[in-house]
């Protein structure tokens, strides 16, 4: 059987007595063993880390660049590779893992500009005879702590930006699909990254305490769910880290009664049930606004989902969606839609039950379709992770606001109508981080930032765009004044601009 190591000092090192499994999700068999990473395993990626940092952070932001240009070249080279990998463990088709690719590619794309990023910025003469000008600097050693569902993208959000910016970064990606970010780490170095400054470390909550709790370790990112977030921002901030923890989501898509309903009806089916459910960005709640509006939408939904065909992503373009990342992650998905169905909603589409031929033991999740779902039930409250699409009926514009604004979550959200106004006051006044009119996943592209509010993330900064340049460094301003002669005697109070 496979045995998963940690990638250190520039090569692949085998782990320890503990060790968690690895599934292909489309059988439920386990296809590999990941080494779950120590105090000291830890340790030594750090202290390598802090070795090499300060030689790549005197590297010009040019040169630290061509690393980065050189990478997106390799993971163009290497995409189909990456995408295999990608769903042998994770269980999404092809297209999607892809995808997954693709979207982090265009992070490091941005963080290429580095050497604009990183300008600071100059008042000249801003008292007599006086420059003040700032710069940013690297913070040195930094962390990232990735989850299952994208483990392409997001570890890119976060190491492109940290070493584009002078850091070193330490990685420690999801235990259920840990071979792509070391792939990743190879590449990283073919491109001529130096050795040490970025390390890959597996493991389990042990590993999470010791990356909080380093003393060199000086930011800390994470995505996952939000009980967890608001732990590691806790405990970051507890030892003087920098963070940007990011949680859960329930994305609500407002359908208006004069949307093109064969359009809102797409957008749900891919927004909805893509890579199973299993996207923080994905639309779990559709809106309609009146009955009418409901009824015309079931109609276009229901057929639509019926079609929705399951399987291994080896069955090629033939599968709109893959199984569900464990057997846990099922076992959690069909608790939700029983108790939604036990509270009353209506099951329009029900393939909670589906099994696929050959795959029995997968960890397949079929497409259910609920309507008349009302916002006391847990399959509305809670964030189910899986492909199931909740209808809540509202009686006005102004109800569907509020429910998209009232809860608890604020990561995304979207409207789908032909009426300039509606949309532009949706926009102002949703108390939500990213917003889409008639585009149902609207995660920025990555010159913008990506950011939710409430619980959905925990801190002062966002995902890539200028944020990740913000996070990544600390600013140092210098008040500069050469004097054409000195004076006698020294001066005592506080200089000001005259």
């Amino acid at each position: 059987m496979q045995q998963i190591g940690h990638w250190i000092d520039g090569a692949s090192v085998a782990g320890g007595d503990r060790t968690a499994d690895v599934f292909n999700p489309a059988t439920g068999e386990v296809q590999a063993q990941v080494a779950l990473a120590s105090r000291d395993d830890l340790d030594r990626a750090v202290r390598i880390a802090a070795e090499a940092q300060p030689a790549w952070a005197a590297t010009n932001p040019q040169r630290r660049a061509r690393v980065l240009m050189k990478f997106v070249q390799l993971l163009n080279r290497d995409m189909d590779k990456l995408a295999e990998a990608l769903s042998r463990e994770h269980g999404k088709t092809l297209p999607d893992a892809a995808g997954d690719v693709q979207r982090g590619l265009e992070v490091v794309e941005f963080c290429i500009g580095a050497p604009h990023h990183l300008k600071g910025e100059f008042t000249e003469s801003a008292g007599p005879g006086i420059d003040m000008y700032s710069m940013r600097q690297p913070l040195g050693v930094t962390a990232g702590i990735t989850p299952f569902n994208f483990p392409a993208m997001i570890p890119m959000w976060m190491f492109a930006p940290a070493i584009a910016c002078g850091n070193a970064f330490i990685l420690k990606p999801s235990e259920r699909d840990p071979s792509v970010p070391l792939m990743l780490a190879e590449l990283m170095e073919e491109a001529g990254l130096p050795k040490g400054v970025l390390q890959v470390v597996n493991g389990d909550k042990e590993a999470v305490d010791a990356i909080l709790e380093h003393p060199v370790i000086q930011s800390v990112g994470f995505v996952g769910s939000t009980p967890i977030a608001a732990y590691i921002y806790e405990r970051a901030a507890a030892h003087g880290k920098r963070a940007q923890c990011f949680g859960g989501a329930k994305n609500h898509m407002i359908i208006m009664p004069d949307a093109d309903m064969d359009q809102a009806a797409d957008a749900l089916v891919g927004a909805g049930y893509g890579a199973a459910g299993e996207r923080c960005m994905a639309i779990s709640v559709a809106v309609p606004v009146g009955d009418e509006t409901a009824d015309r939408l079931i109609a276009k939904l229901a057929p639509r989902v019926e079609a929705l065909k399951v399987g291994p992503y080896t069955s090629g373009k033939d599968v709109d969606f893959g199984p569900v990342v464990t057997a846990q992650a099922k076992e959690n998905i069909l608790g939700l839609i029983q108790s939604g169905k036990d509270a009353g909603a209506e099951a329009v589409v029900d393939g909670s039950a589906m099994k696929v031929q050959g795959y029995e033991d997968g960890f397949f999740v079929g497409p259910v379709l609920f309507d008349r779902v009302t916002p006391e039930m847990d399959i509305y409250r809670k964030e189910i992770f899986g492909p199931v699409l909740c209808t809540v009926r509202a009686q006005s514009y102004e109800e569907a606001l509020a429910l998209a604004t009232d809860h608890e979550y604020g990561n995304g959200t979207a409207i789908f109508t032909r009426d300039g106004d509606a949309a532009r006051d949706f926009a102002k006044r949703v108390e939500v981080g990213m917003i889409g009119v008639n585009v149902p996943i609207p995660v920025p592209l990555a010159y913008h930032t990506f950011g939710g509010w409430k619980k959905s993330m925990f801190g002062d900064l966002n995902q890539h765009g200028p944020d990740a340049f913000r996070f990544y460094t600390r600013t140092k301003t210098v008040t500069a004044r050469w004097p054409s002669g000195i004076k006698e005697g020294g001066e005592f109070s506080i200089p000001v601009m005259e």
